[in-house]
This record gives C-alpha cells, structure tokens and sequence, in this order.
C-alpha cells in the first residue's frame, strides 16, 4: 500500500479544480473577445460562437469538477474509486495527455509542463488505488474446486 496516496489525490482534486477555474476565465475572455469584434467565421454569428465557447467550457468544467470530486472522495476515504469513475479519471488523464501534446506547439513547454504534472497526478493516483479489490475473497465450491478427477 503507498502511504502517500491520499495527499496524492487531495491535490490532484485541487488541481482539477483550479483547472476548470482556468479554463471558464479563458472560455469568458474568448466570448468577450468574439463579440466585440463583430465578426463572423463561416457564416457563424458572433453570439453563435460565444454561446460555443460557453458551453464547451461548461461542459469541460463540469467534467474536471465531476473528476476532482471523485478523487476528492477517494482521498478521504481512502478506497480506490469504482469501475465507471476508474474509467472517467483515466479518460481525464489521456484527454491531458493529448491536449498536453497539442499545447507543446501551440502554446508552448510551459504549458506542456503544467499539463504533464496533472496528468502524473492523475496517473499516480490511479496507479497508488489499483484495482477495487472486494473485502473477502469468495468460499470455493467444493464440487468445482480441488483436484481433478
């Protein structure tokens, strides 16, 4: 058992959280920008592509704070979290993992880097919980189990 997975999650769960912060101040600093400009992009209006942006935001907010609450109970639990959240953290962390790989050209290595430290947060924590293992392990059926005959 790591002893340091429980501060491992807790600040993985912060992390996500200041993430989505980030990216609802930058999705709102893009509406603003969109609509200022009057301009459109194939025909979109403007107010079409700031309500886009509103809304891809939010539903990536609500993604990463769905993420940092289910590793924020699986820190003060300290149980490894169930299959379909295990599935969810882990497409967190490859969704990190491309956009990560996307940021290294567009924006640059600090990005990455910033990027790559959330996705080891996420990697370690699922790594230190391991599989979710059931209490007791079930009474082997003396008519199937032994030796064979």
């Amino acid at each position: 058992m790591i002893a340091a997975r429980r501060p491992v999650a807790l600040a993985a769960a912060v992390v996500l959280v200041l993430e989505t912060a980030g990216i609802l101040l930058l999705n709102w600093i893009l509406s603003i920008v969109v609509d200022r400009q009057q301009m459109s992009l194939a025909g979109l209006r403007p107010d079409a592509m700031s309500v886009g942006a509103w809304g891809g935001a939010a539903v990536a907010a609500l993604f990463l704070l769905f993420c940092a609450v289910v590793l924020l109970r699986a820190a003060l639990r300290d149980r490894a979290p169930g299959r379909l959240t295990r599935i969810a953290l882990i497409c967190c962390a490859v969704a990190h993992g491309v956009v990560g790989a996307l940021a290294v050209g567009l924006i640059g290595w600090p990005a990455f880097a910033a990027l790559m430290v959330v996705l080891a947060l996420l990697v370690l924590t699922l790594v230190a919980y391991g599989e979710p293992r059931p209490d007791r392990a079930p009474a082997e059926d003396p008519a199937t189990g032994g030796a064979p005959a």
